[in-house]
């Protein structure tokens, strides 16, 4: 008599839902096989795997069908048929990061909670720490479609008490500097609609390890607020970057720092953990699109294949220099942002208002987790942590 190999696990299931399982057991003793550098029964797993895997299927065939993939590169890297130019992927890679301006990412945006909660919950915060100042300087260091700071013009415009004379913000970056315009034009006319004051100044540095003070052109009677968002995980890889702009920002003093980013650990050394954690995340974000966003969405398909296919390709397929995307818990970061004399503030009542207000305007707002760590914030995806949001001062 045939016994399944799953067992039990299995019993109670649909076809479709077994058939999932033994996806995800196929690509974890893929992946068990890899780091025991067993690459032949390696093979014949990943083989067995894109029988039913698909880039257009269930979240579980399409989570699988990028895995399935970024094995067999890994593979190909360890026995030396890897003829690709990561250097070229990595600029790629950046270019697609960087455009959110293109309609796949904007569509994301609408459809998708993630975003508008960590950016209404930001903007909040940096309303509440510049409510009496008269010329406020905002400085964003990955403003891509500057869609975020809508919300603050409009807030700052019907400051009927107490209007402000300016706005300006600053927008710095290493790349895409033509996307820079676009973004200014966008913002300088809807400011312009509302009545505000507003300027906006770009900063194009090569490389971030040369951003000095000195790039930023601020005046004594403004009052700075810094806004990074996703943009520091992307340092990591180059401590000198990311040690020489917390120490700019430090010297520029703003009044408030808020920092977004990717609640997850993708960095660890150990392949296999690695490879656990990142299917673990990426599921989650799969399991979200099949709730948010139609199988046929060719947005979906973009966002799926380019963004989420190149960033699991390259934590799991590559080592050492090589492997640039990489992301660490806000546990790693407060360690670090404590190393120059930074102190984490509460987020307020008022924004965690505003982000339980947006997750209401979605209709799987419902599956969408809102935490509380220490005084942060992490937002999830039925259960599984996805983006944190955490405000610091000055000491």
């Amino acid at each position: 008599m045939f016994i399944h190999p799953y067992g039990s696990a299995l019993s109670g299931l649909c076809m479709e839902e077994t058939r999932d399982v033994e996806l995800v057991h196929l690509l974890l003793a893929a992946a068990e096989e890899v780091n025991n550098q067993q690459f032949h029964l390696a093979s014949k797993l990943i083989s067995r795997c894109m029988w039913v895997a698909s880039d257009s299927g269930n979240p579980v065939q399409r989570l699988s069908f990028y895995f399935a993939k970024a094995l067999e590169e890994r593979i190909d890297r360890s026995t030396g048929r890897y003829t690709c130019t990561d250097e070229d992927r990595h600029l790629k890679y950046i270019k697609t990061m960087s455009l959110g301006t293109n309609y796949a990412f904007l569509t994301c945006h609408k459809l998708i909670p993630f975003s508008q909660v960590m950016q209404f919950a930001g903007v909040q915060t940096i309303v509440e720490n510049v409510r009496s100042a008269k010329k406020i300087h905002l400085i964003d260091f990955n403003i891509r479609s500057g869609i975020q700071w809508i919300v603050l013009i409009q807030a700052l415009a019907e400051k009927g008490d107490s209007p402000i004379e300016l706005l300006k913000i600053t927008a710095v970056g290493s790349t895409e500097k033509e996307n820079f315009e676009v973004t200014s034009n966008t913002l300088h006319s809807f400011a312009k609609s509302l009545g505000l004051s507003f300027s906006f100044d770009i900063v194009f540095v090569s490389d971030m390890k040369d951003f000095k003070k000195e790039s930023v052109n601020i005046k004594t009677d403004e009052t700075v607020a810094v806004y990074c968002n996703s943009v520091l995980r992307t340092m990591l890889l180059r401590p000198d970057c990311l040690d020489n702009l917390m120490k700019v920002v430090r010297s520029i003093g703003p009044t408030i720092i808020v920092v977004g980013e990717v609640e997850a650990n993708h960095n660890s050394p150990s392949f296999l953990n690695r490879f656990i954690e990142t299917l673990y995340f990426y599921s989650a974000f799969f399991d979200c699109f099949e709730d948010c966003m139609d199988r046929g969405s060719p947005c979906r398909t973009t966002i799926e294949g380019v963004y989420f296919g190149e960033g699991i390709r390259n934590i799991v397929a590559a080592e050492g220099e090589d492997r640039f995307t990489r992301n660490v818990k806000l546990e790693v970061w407060r360690a670090f942002f404590a190393r120059f004399g930074m102190v984490e503030e509460e987020l307020s009542e008022s924004a965690w208002y505003q982000a339980h207000l947006i997750l209401k305007q979605f209709g799987q707002g419902s599956s969408c987790d809102l935490q509380k760590d220490g005084k942060g914030l992490i937002i999830g995806w039925k259960g599984t942590p996805i983006h944190s949001l955490s405000i610091w001062k000055l000491l």
